[in-house]
Formats: C-alpha cells, sequence, structure tokens
C-alpha cells in the first residue's frame, strides 16, 4: 500500500466517522422541516426563503440556513441562490401525498424515543431496557397513556407498513388460504394490501384498542369492512382461532425471545391442519461482512439497537427465528427475502 493509499483510506475514515458523528443532527434538522412544514410551504415550484420563512413565521437568516442543510441533505435544491425547490425524497416529507414519511419521521425524531439512546451504552452494560429506566414505564404503557403521541406511532408504523402491504401480496401465494388473522396489525394498512389483491380472503386483525384506533377508516378506505373483523385483544394472552393463516410483521422484534416464544405458542394453539405462521421482518445475516453491502445502510442494526434501548426486543438472525420457533411448537421452513420490500423477508412456518 503506497503512501497516497494510506492518506486516502485514513481521509475516507474520517470522513465515515464525521458523517456519524453528525447523524443525529441530520435527524433533528428532518424534524425541524416536518415540524415546520417546509415541504408544504415550498410546494411545488421553486419559492424564496423569505417567502418560506413568512409563511412558517420564521426569521429569514435561519430559514434559509434551515433550507440549506436541507438542501445540503438532498431533501431540497437551490436552483438560484436564496430560492428552494423540493426533491423527490424530500416530497415525502408532505402528510398530505399518500406515501408521506412524516409521522415516520416525527416518531422516530421525537425525543421520547431519542432519549434512551443517550443511554445505550448503559443498556449494553447491563442489558437493561434504558426507555423503562427514564419513564417508569415500559414504551407501549407509555403510549398507552398518551393518545397524542400513541396516534403518531400508529401513523408512523401505517407509513412504515405501506411498502410491504404493497409488495408482500404479489411475493406470496395467499391464494392457498381462506383465512389470514394479522397479529399486532396495528390500522390494518398490511391486510388491507393483501385482501385487496386477494379477493377470496376474509381477514381478521388482532391488536390492542390503541392499536386498532385507525384500523375502521383503513377498511372503509378500502372497502373491506364486509371482510375484515378488528379484535381487540393481546397476543400475550390469547390469539382468536378461525383463520389458516396467521400473520405476524414488525411485531416479533419489539420483544424478547421469551415473549416472542408465547406469541408464536399462542398462535400454534388455533393453527389448523395445513395452516401457516407468516413472519415478516428483517433477518439478519451471521455475520456483518461489508463487502457484501449492508443493502440497508446498516439501518437494521440501527433498529436492533433501538429495540435494545426502547422496548427490549432485537432483530434476529435465521438461527434465532429457527429457534424461538422451534420453542413454540413450530418448525421454519423458508426463508424468503422481500425484494421489493428490503430489508423485510418472508419467514414461513408450520406446525411442528
Amino acid at each position: 500500500m503506497t503512501n497516497t493509499d494510506v492518506t486516502v483510506a485514513e481521509t475516507a475514515g474520517r470522513d465515515l466517522i464525521v458523517r456519524l458523528a453528525f447523524g443525529s443532527m441530520a435527524a433533528q434538522t428532518l424534524r425541524a422541516a416536518a415540524r415546520l412544514r417546509v415541504v408544504e410551504l415550498v410546494g411545488d415550484r421553486a419559492r424564496p426563503a423569505v417567502e418560506v420563512a413568512a409563511d412558517a413565521g420564521a426569521e429569514p437568516q435561519p430559514m434559509e440556513r434551515l433550507l440549506r442543510a436541507l438542501a445540503g441533505l438532498g431533501l431540497l435544491r437551490e436552483p438560484v441562490p436564496g430560492s428552494f425547490s423540493v426533491t423527490p425524497a424530500g416530497a415525502l416529507l408532505h402528510p398530505g401525498r399518500p406515501d408521506s414519511f412524516a409521522s415516520f419521521v416525527r416518531m422516530f425524531t421525537e425525543p421520547v424515543i431519542v432519549r434512551a439512546w443517550e443511554r445505550l451504552d448503559d443498556s449494553v452494560r447491563t442489558g437493561e431496557v434504558a426507555f423503562d429506566g427514564i419513564f417508569g414505564t415500559d414504551f407501549f404503557s407509555h403510549l398507552a397513556r398518551h393518545p397524542e403521541l400513541s396516534a403518531e406511532f400508529n401513523a408512523a408504523m401505517s407509513q412504515a407498513a405501506a411498502e410491504t402491504a404493497a409488495a408482500l401480496p404479489h411475493a406470496f401465494d395467499f391464494g392457498r388460504f381462506t383465512t389470514v388473522t394479522d397479529v399486532g396489525g396495528g390500522d390494518g394498512t398490511l391486510l388491507a394490501g393483501v385482501l385487496s389483491a386477494h379477493p377470496g380472503l376474509t381477514g381478521v386483525v388482532l391488536d390492542t384498542a390503541e392499536g386498532l384506533a385507525a384500523a375502521p377508516d383503513t377498511m372503509a378506505r378500502h372497502g373491506l369492512e364486509d371482510r375484515c373483523s378488528l379484535i381487540a385483544g393481546d397476543f400475550f394472552h390469547a390469539v382468536p382461532a378461525g383463520s389458516d393463516l396467521y400473520l405476524i410483521k414488525s411485531v416479533l422484534h419489539d420483544w424478547t425471545d421469551d415473549q416472542a416464544v408465547t406469541i408464536l405458542s399462542h398462535c400454534r394453539e388455533v393453527l389448523s391442519p395445513g395452516g401457516l405462521v407468516l413472519i415478516v421482518e428483517p433477518v439478519l445475516p451471521d455475520a456483518v461482512d461489508l463487502r457484501d453491502d449492508v443493502t440497508d445502510g446498516g439501518v437494521t442494526y440501527l433498529s436492533d439497537l433501538n429495540m435494545l434501548v426502547n422496548v427490549g426486543g432485537r432483530e434476529r438472525t435465521r438461527e434465532d427465528f429457527a429457534e424461538v420457533c422451534r420453542r413454540a411448537g413450530l418448525t421454519l421452513t423458508a426463508v424468503t427475502p422481500l425484494a421489493e420490500a428490503a430489508p423485510f423477508a418472508v419467514i414461513e412456518a408450520v406446525a411442528a
């Protein structure tokens, strides 16, 4: 390796460290843009920063600095000095779009979420959930006590599920089943996508009363009121019988292995002959190899740490999923990457 190669490597290394260290600042820049309605105010044409500031009730110079930072992050453009337009990525911050990510941004930059990250080192040392120590209760109990935050969380989960809801119905053979129960299905976004693509199916969404709050609107919007039942319940106590397919997306990673086994065991108890449990979650590789290029930029590993500090769950490898399934009386039979909704995979399990 030549001296030039070493210098280039050192520079690249420093650049990477600086970008990572500034990551929380970038997140808060996104949060400010969402709270100030920047994308809505800029609209579909270039606007001077001074006009955006006036409409936002903000000072002109700080607003221009915010808009330039957003341009530097790729969310806006500055076609002429002091005037800004919205990029396709930035447009996803508009709450009026069907593919909006505005609630997702607000939720994952929310101080309630971020505070536990300040104690990541404590969680690594002790294995304890930082959130519980800070707020005196667990994350989901905290949500139940704060309706506005719960509504924001539900909206964020709906936005996060939209891509999977579009991809999953065409990536798995739902046609061989009659009824699907979405365990922890929230507002029903995922199940609505499945039922809309497969008119021969009926469905059930199981979640807490808080989780189901927006589900009636979702089903009405898709014209599925007659084909989908909404059941308020607790998957730690029971899962409703009567389906030959049990769908679990982005639920198991919220919980410890023992808790995941409990959820899966309840699905196993009511699983009909020939039935299937379908888990949709990211599947971690056995080891990180940068030569393979981590397709989501390492976000799944950050999600894993978020589970550690905020809820006590974890992301899992294929073997991890096989083990919790085995303990629940299930056999993992297939893991298929969901290419159009990476990094998610479709994990199939049957009665052992």
